[in-house]
């Protein structure tokens, strides 16, 4: 069932508003459909303001904002509005985001790390008590140590630290100190929120989702990496340890690649 504009409200339809909007910003159907992951046929119904193949009215609003941000508009207004047109907000049954899901599916894998961990640990004082114990006389074997005769006793050592080294998450020096070989990219949302999306040269898509004020990602590809920012003018952009100074505007979609090379807009 299509709903417009009712006879006491002329506003234009939410429908009207997101193609209004998509088109204003130079986006297809397709491009949208690509970076939000909602199917065609449902971005075209909800232009013409059908949202009966939503699935009912909460997936309806979260394809609302989910559109109205990929397309650079603020998703509030038109929300309200829908409430309006269909009987108000029911009683409250937040639904987590796409990307907020995938947080909450990784969180049980950190007590593996920690598992694992403490394992490797044992096992490395397990078989560094093991070789002390073949090695005979306690005191000899420590003074063999200290003078370095018997390197090959101590050998073991470089393995036992390999398990206990967590890989570090990229740290800001590590950006600052960006590899040659790769190109690096780092999104810091200073100036407000945007709803972003990166590929590798390859088309895999590394992130598609909101970045809050204040938060920040940090991608790396070997050749390429690809952009799409929904709100540009809240980015800073940091390219292989570079600031990239191009002034763009609030609400701006910005398609944006970069290699290895000096930082240049693509």
């Amino acid at each position: 069932m299509s709903i417009g504009n009712s006879p006491e409200d002329d506003r234009p339809s939410i429908g009207r508003v997101l193609q209004q909007a998509r088109i204003a910003a130079g986006l297809t159907v397709e491009e949208i459909s690509t970076s939000t992951r909602v199917r065609i046929p449902i971005v075209h119904a909800i232009e013409d303001d059908d949202f009966s193949r939503c699935g009912g009215d909460v997936y309806a609003r979260g394809h609302i904002r989910t559109l109205a941000r990929a397309v650079g508009t603020d998703p509030e207004p038109l929300v309200s509005q829908y409430d309006a047109e269909h009987g108000g907000r029911p009683a409250p049954t937040p639904a987590a985001p796409l990307f907020e899901a995938e947080r909450i599916r990784s969180e049980p894998r950190r007590p593996n790390w920690t598992a694992a961990m403490v394992a490797a640990i044992v096992a490395v004082i397990g078989f560094v008590g093991f070789t002390f114990f073949k090695g005979g006389d306690e005191p000899s074997t420590a003074g063999q140590v200290a003078e370095g005769p018997t390197s090959d006793k101590i050998t073991p050592k470089p393995a036992s630290s390999k398990p206990v080294d967590p890989k570090p998450a990229p740290s800001e020096s590590a950006i600052a100190a960006a590899p040659q070989d790769k190109v690096t990219v780092r999104l810091s949302a200073s100036q407000g929120k945007s709803w972003i999306s990166a590929k590798d040269h390859n088309g895999r898509l590394l992130f598609d989702g909101l970045l809050e004020q204040g938060q920040s990602k940090t991608f790396q590809d070997k050749e390429r990496v690809d952009l799409v920012l929904g709100n540009a003018g809240s980015i800073e952009l940091f390219v292989n340890g570079k600031k990239v100074e191009d002034q763009f505007q609030p609400g701006q979609v910005e398609r944006l690649s970069y290699t290895k090379g000096d930082p240049e807009v693509g």
